[in-house]
C-alpha cells in the first residue's frame, strides 16, 4: 500500500508555514478525515480547514472548491489501487499467487484505517460525472491488466478475457468490501484464501498456453497453472 496523509488531528491554533507539497500532503489528510467521517455533502470547507489548523483562505489556495479537493482524494486513491493491482500480476508468472496477491491488494485497500476506500468503492458522489469517470476508469484499469495476463496465458479472445476479469475485480471488490462490513468475522487471511480457491478453481480450468520454445523437448505440456 502506499503512503496516506498524516492524520493531522484537530488542534488548537494555526500551523506553522509549510511548503506548498507539504501543505498540499496535510490538507488531503484533513479532508479525507471528515469526507470518509461524514460523506461529500455533509462534509464543510470549514472543517476541513479547521482539522488541518489553517484558515479557510489557505485551503482555498490550493483547492478552488469542495469538489476538487474531492477528486484529488479520488485520483490519489484510485491510483493506489489501480497500482496495487498492476504490482501484484507483474510480481511473479505463477498464476495462482497472481490471483492471490491480486484478491489481497483489494482486502488490503479496503482494511486501511484511513477508511479511503469509501471514497473509491463507495462515494456518494458518483452522479457527478467527474467522479464517475475517475471510478470507472480505475475499475477499468484493473480488469485491463488481468485480461492482459489472461489472453498471454491462455490464448483466449480479448472479449473472453475481458469477461473473466471483469469477474475476478467484481469478485474481490465485493467480497472484501462484504468482509469489512461484517466486522472481520471470517479471519483475513482465511477470506482471502477462500475467494483465490474459488476463483482458481474456475479460472485454472483455462488451458495454459506456453510461448513457442519455451519447454524442453522432453517435457509434457502442463494441465495446470
Amino acid at each position: 500500500m502506499t503512503a496516506e496523509p498524516a492524520s493531522p488531528g484537530t488542534r488548537p491554533g494555526r500551523t506553522p508555514r509549510l511548503p506548498r507539497t507539504a501543505r498540499r500532503f496535510q490538507l488531503l489528510g484533513a479532508a479525507r478525515e471528515v469526507f470518509v467521517a461524514q460523506g461529500y455533502h455533509a462534509a464543510a470547507m470549514d472543517e476541513i480547514a479547521e482539522r488541518a489548523g489553517v484558515s479557510k483562505p489557505v485551503l482555498y489556495q490550493h483547492f478552488p472548491g469542495k469538489l476538487e479537493l474531492y477528486l484529488a482524494l479520488l485520483d490519489e486513491h484510485t491510483t493506489q489501487l489501480v497500482t496495487s493491482v498492476q504490482e501484484a500480476l507483474a510480481s511473479t508468472t505463477d498464476n495462482h499467487a497472481r490471483i492471490a496477491r491480486s484478491v489481497r491488494a483489494y482486502f488490503d485497500f479496503v482494511n486501511d484505517p484511513s477508511g479511503a476506500h469509501q471514497l473509491v468503492l463507495e462515494s456518494d458522489l458518483r452522479s457527478v460525472p467527474a467522479v464517475r469517470q475517475r471510478i470507472e476508469t480505475a475499475f477499468a484499469q484493473c480488469v485491463r491488466s488481468i485480461a492482459a495476463t489472461i489472453v498471454a496465458d491462455t490464448g483466449l479472445t480479448q472479449d473472453e478475457a475481458d469477461l473473466l476479469a471483469v469477474g475476478l475485480v467484481g469478485l474481490a471488490e465485493t467480497a472484501s468490501r462484504w468482509w469489512l462490513v461484517r466486522g472481520g468475522t471470517v479471519a483475513k487471511e482465511r477470506a482471502i484464501e477462500s475467494m483465490v480457491e474459488l476463483a482458481w478453481r474456475g479460472i485454472g480450468g483455462y488451458p495454459r498456453t506456453d510461448p513457442p520454445d519455451s519447454r524442453p523437448a522432453h517435457e509434457e505440456p502442463r494441465s495446470d497453472r
